[in-house]
């Protein structure tokens, strides 16, 4: 692990402590942090981290390179000698990843170019400004491309270091940690950093605030763009330009990502029979919901909660048969 002034002290420590944990099940990480001078660095919480090493002493090869971020990447990025000895570590290392803001120094390094990469969504402008080479997915948890794995805000790093675990020791010694730190085991790469629901810019006041309330509330219910047209007094063509305008998405579109989240959660919380989520979640049947998680997700529902179900849930009902891809 990387370490440097100003980093944000949960870009460091969220995935020391999964290493940490695989290591009370079965793994045998050697925990390495170190600075560019060996030197105790301050985090933005005013925490002082003390290195095992400066970065220039370490001498045998690095399986996993972790690099973490600060807020202000800037300062991060003008490091001439922090960038030179990560792009020097990271040609030696099986696997390189980033948490945050630490995609920041990753792409300076040059090595992101034309691959795609993760960082906190109020980062991703920047990043994508700063680094036109670099592919920049402003919704996903984390991404994996070839040998980079880059992750997006914060508590993300744990996600992607619990993928880590997975790929290194299997998915037990991954569920164990996970189940240890009280977390779930291994949120998707591919799921969205925010909420469908969140993404509205509508006002309190907003005509269509009445129509989204009813859908989140009950995704099961009759959401044709008449009938919610009917609930909110409008034309369906007002309602239209309102969803386009506060959502950016049509409203059908809107509709069908709130069912996909109704499910996602449906899937990774519990182990109800795949017939009843798709009624739960408002899909109808299992083969219109296996159809919309292969279009947005690229897996089948049953693929997905053997996954990223909670390690609670997994632990209930380890007999549980997936859907047939």
């Amino acid at each position: 692990m990387v370490i440097f002034d100003g980093v944000q002290v949960l870009d460091v420590t969220g995935p020391l402590e999964v290493y940490a944990a695989a290591n009370e099940f079965g793994a045998n990480y050697r925990i390495t942090t170190a600075s560019l001078d060996g030197k105790p660095v301050t985090t933005t919480a005013g925490l002082q981290l003390v290195p095992d090493a400066a970065l220039s002493a370490l001498t045998d090869p690095v399986d996993t390179l972790l690099v973490p971020g600060r807020p202000d990447w800037w300062v991060a990025v003008s490091d001439t000698a922090l960038i030179d000895t990560i792009k020097t570590l990271a040609s030696g290392s099986k696997t390189v990843a980033s948490v945050c803001a630490g995609a920041f120094p990753l792409a300076a390094t040059g090595l992101l170019d034309g691959r795609r990469a993760a960082t906190h969504w109020r980062l991703v402008p920047d990043l994508a400004a700063r680094f036109p080479k670099v592919t920049v997915d402003r919704d996903a948890i984390f991404i994996r491309d070839g040998d980079f794995v880059t992750s997006a805000g914060i508590t993300a790093g744990i996600d992607l270091t619990l993928s880590l675990v997975e790929s290194d020791h299997g998915p037990d010694v991954a569920r164990a940690a996970a189940k240890h730190l009280v977390v779930f085991m291994a949120r998707p790469g591919g799921q969205s950093q925010f909420s469908v629901r969140q993404t509205a810019k509508y006002g309190k006041d907003s005509v269509l605030r009445q129509v989204l309330d009813a859908v989140v509330a009950d995704p099961r219910a009759d959401h044709t763009l008449p009938s919610m047209a009917a609930r909110a007094g409008v034309s369906e063509r007002h309602l239209t330009r309102l969803f386009r305008s506060e959502t950016d998405m049509s409203a059908a579109q809107f509709v069908e990502r709130v069912r996909l989240e109704a499910a996602q959660a449906l899937l990774e919380g519990g182990s109800d029979p795949l017939d009843s989520v798709a009624r739960r979640s408002g899909f109808g049947s299992v083969e219109s919901m296996r159809r919309i998680f292969r279009r947005s997700l690229g897996t089948t529902p049953g693929a997905y909660r053997d996954r990223f179900r909670t390690t609670g849930a997994k632990s209930q009902n380890e007999a549980f048969t997936s859907d047939v891809d």
